[in-house]
């Protein structure tokens, strides 16, 4: 079982139509019940409720840069914002692409 940090905006707009964020929540924890994974959610901005799996931030992409320097158990990563990516470099233990993210879920 890993954590899944989830770069909401990225990962929701990723697909046409867009996924709205509340869509994207509920299909993400969906998803993280059905194969096991803790979940965490980050959004710019106010998330659409409040939940321990849900983060909101003035910036995701820096919330989750700081967050990667946290986190010490396996952890995967879901963004195709390749900034993103080189911030974070190898700490997650997998990257996930939005769009396959959104598709699979």
């Amino acid at each position: 079982m890993a954590l899944v940090v989830v770069d909401a905006e990225n990962t929701r707009r990723s697909q046409w139509p867009n996924l709205s964020r509340e869509e994207l929540v509920r299909r993400s924890r969906e998803w993280a019940e059905r194969e096991g994974h803790e979940l965490l959610v980050v959004f710019d901005g106010a998330p659409p409720e409040e939940a321990p799996d849900l983060v909101g931030s003035r910036n995701a992409d820096d919330a989750i840069a700081e967050l990667a320097g946290r986190l010490r158990s396996p952890w995967w990563l879901v963004t195709s914002d390749r900034e993103l990516r080189r911030r974070v470099g190898d700490r997650p233990a997998r990257v996930i692409g939005g769009g396959s993210f959104a598709r699979a879920i």
